[in-house]
């Protein structure tokens, strides 16, 4: 007998995409660009997303959530969706997944207890995770955010990057190394010795705030660690995962905007995509989203199957991050001198593309 594997979504994952798809269309596309000059997202819109429950559903009933647990694959579905409006409307949206669920896995009953209640409340609540940091890349093994243990209490030293909402934020993760690994800390913003810094001028995602965050002798209780040593390996999974989604968005949407744009452009009497290196771009970048996206299922699907992912999501990402460059770059070059113009929004898809290659940890569970 032979075994079939489906590449079909389920009611429920059609259902959600058909619903953030609809959320997108309605509330992002024709909104972006003006929210992007103003380094601003609209808040409203972002409720809006709240109030569809995806957060919430990642909470158990115990802890007033909808218990409906957090597949991976469905937030991937999710995050596609999502960046192909816009990544820094994807990233904002999706943060406060960036704490509940490492919480939801990681967590003690007591740290379940304490902080998944306050994201069940109907209005967005924003809480972050501070990862990268400028000098050391993607060799998160050897941060330099350094905890100390100080009687019942871990004392954090270091500055993190790239941290999203860090302003806003009333909880964040901070990954800081402590005896020899990499270890997730629940830190509370209001915490003596941690100062979050003037707002970073990024390449991309210019309507998403990211600060830099600088822990000096920060003081953070032993009931704040958050798992193991390894609870690192789950966390670079999920967002490197996440990540690989990202790039499929912003490279769909790059895509489709190309394409169409190219269809109705007319140069000596017919449409550019009749010309044969346009239309080699073309479908070069139809074919390599559809293999990034299904990269990024297979790591999801291995998550969610409680497999060892590394291996999978690795792949997904790093081939998200060569891919969203490729194609965003063609994005551009086939509107030709209009591709570097900001009323397309080909450029703005190739900034905020760019990042995927470059950040870790930047993106949702």
């Amino acid at each position: 007998m032979v075994e079939e594997i489906s590449f079909a979504l389920s009611e429920e994952q059609q259902m959600m995409q058909d619903t953030i798809r609809q959320l997108v269309q309605a509330n992002v596309i024709d909104a972006i660009h003006q929210w992007d000059e103003n380094r601003q997202l609209d808040k409203q819109t972002v409720q809006k997303f709240w109030e569809l429950g995806v957060i919430q559903s990642m909470i158990p009933e115990e802890y007033g959530g909808y218990g409906m647990g957090s597949s991976p694959v469905l937030h991937t579905i999710i995050l596609e969706e999502l960046a192909y409006g816009d990544m820094a409307f994807a990233v904002y949206a999706m943060l406060p997944a960036l704490f509940v669920l490492p919480v939801v896995h990681l967590g003690s009953t007591e740290q379940k207890g304490k902080y998944l209640p306050e994201f069940c409340n109907e209005s967005y609540i924003p809480a972050t995770m501070a990862v990268n940091e400028l000098s050391v890349g993607f060799d998160i093994w050897n941060c330099e955010t350094k905890a100390e243990k100080k009687g019942s209490s871990y004392v954090l030293n270091g500055k993190k990057c790239f941290v999203p909402l860090a302003d806003e934020a009333k909880y964040m993760i901070v990954v800081a190394h402590y005896e020899g690994n990499p270890h997730l800390f629940i830190v509370d913003k209001e915490v003596k010795g941690l100062s979050v810094g003037e707002r970073e001028k990024n390449c991309g995602w210019w309507a998403l705030p990211t600060f830099e965050v600088n822990f000096e002798n920060c003081l953070v209780p032993e009931s704040n660690k958050l798992g193991d040593e390894l609870a690192i390996n789950w966390l670079l999974q999920r967002t490197r995962t996440a990540m690989a989604a990202i790039g499929t968005g912003i490279s769909r949407a790059s895509y489709d905007y190309a394409k169409k744009y190219a269809k109705e452009r007319q140069q000596f009497g017919e449409p550019i995509a009749s010309r044969q290196s346009i239309a080699f771009m073309i479908a070069e970048m139809a074919y390599e989203v559809d293999a990034m996206r299904l990269l990024a299922w297979k790591a999801a699907s291995a998550i969610e199957l409680k497999m060892d992912a590394n291996r999978e999501s690795f792949l997904a990402k790093i081939y998200a991050g060569e891919m969203t460059m490729k194609l965003t770059d063609y994005g551009v070059q086939i509107l030709g001198g209009h591709g570097y113009i900001r009323d397309h929004p080909v450029e703005r898809y190739y900034r905020s593309g760019r990042s995927i290659a470059i950040c870790e940890a930047m993106a949702i569970i």
